[in-house]
């Protein structure tokens, strides 16, 4: 009999990918997690990041069917002229789409912690001829991004790995025009039955708590991905002080 598929994303002392109970195991480098704390809102910890090793799973054939990011995409509403930012955007899965979607006239900043990331981004837009993209080797306390520039931040799967949460919201904050909105997709902690590590869930109470406190107000939320919830805040009065 085969086993329920449960993923695992990749961690610090490697990844894990189970699918219809064969395991494959994927060294990765470790990416150390400095002042790692509980989030004082909520007490969530956050997870690991993903390092290099898992790239190709970020560019893995079955995401569309497992994710629907382009119903996600559709759903977000990309316009031609927008100016993007793909925070933690790993190879660019999502920062090539919305490039092509935003058009020559838009421009999405990708923005990673990680290099060889950054520089597996630059190959795939080449390749498809994509030059409206401009990579960010940011830090894990500040995305760089120019202040009151975006008309749209967009973090897939992303956010629970903030070691600095708080200092990371208000500067994204910052770097939104007033109109912009700020948008996480999350897998529901909710369900159990969404196959992916506990520690890279959320609930919506959670991310509402954390995110609205730090100057944002959660506007809306859409759960018809098989997976994850589409939560779109916009700018918002700080919770707190």
């Amino acid at each position: 009999m085969l086993e329920s598929p449960t993923i695992m994303k990749p961690l610090r002392g490697g990844m894990q990918y189970k699918t219809f109970g064969v395991l494959a195991v994927w060294a990765i480098a470790t990416l150390p997690l400095i002042g790692q704390e509980k989030h004082p809102i909520t007490q969530r910890e956050p997870a690991g990041v993903m390092g290099f090793g898992g790239a190709p799973w970020l560019e893995r054939a079955e995401r569309e069917a497992e994710e629907a990011p382009a119903k996600a995409l559709r759903t977000i509403g990309i316009s031609p002229g927008m100016v993007i930012a793909d925070v933690g955007s790993g190879t660019g899965y999502f920062s090539r789409r919305m490039a092509k979607l935003t058009g020559p006239e838009g421009k999405v900043f990708a923005v990673d912690i990680q290099s060889r990331m950054l520089e597996a981004l630059k190959g795939y837009a080449a390749r498809e001829g994509i030059t409206n993209i401009e990579t960010v080797l940011s830090r894990e306390d500040d995305p760089l991004l120019p202040a009151g520039a975006l008309d749209l931040i967009l973090m897939v799967d992303v956010y629970h790995e903030f070691d600095k949460p708080q200092v990371m919201l208000k500067k994204l904050r910052a770097a939104l025009k007033p109109t912009g909105r700020m948008v996480l997709l999350e897998y529901r902690k909710e369900d159990p039955n969404v196959p992916i590590r506990l520690e890279h869930k959320m609930t919506i109470a959670e991310a509402k708590a954390e995110v609205e406190a730090e100057g944002f107000r959660l506007d809306r939320v859409v759960d018809t991905l098989p997976r994850q919830h589409i939560l779109i805040f916009v700018p918002g009065p700080r919770k707190v002080q």
